[in-house]
């Protein structure tokens, strides 16, 4: 598999994810999600993008109480990109 490039079809993508990732709101979020995402997105591709997508529409107390592990994460958000990110987070101590 070739690493993706800026001509990726998915670039444009990638971008948006990151800026949301970044720009959530609370620090934490932003430490979480826009970690997760220099770390991860450039390794996903189009339908786990189209997944991380749907998982950051989601509030900033809920992401966190999930990834915490202090509520169980919900079956509709349970994806394998929600468990990427809460792999990421305990590998960082915070679950």
């Amino acid at each position: 598999m070739t690493e993706p490039t800026d001509s990726d079809a998915a670039a444009p993508l990638r971008r948006r994810l990151r800026f949301r990732s970044w720009h959530r709101g609370t620090r934490e979020a932003d430490l979480l999600l826009g970690g997760f995402a220099d770390a991860t997105l450039e390794r996903l591709d189009a339908g786990q993008l189209a997944r991380y997508g749907e998982l950051i529409e989601n509030n900033d107390p809920d992401l966190w109480d999930w990834v915490t592990e202090r509520v169980p994460v919900p079956a509709d958000v349970d994806c394998d990109v929600m468990q990427l990110l809460l792999d990421y987070s305990r590998s960082r101590g915070r679950g």
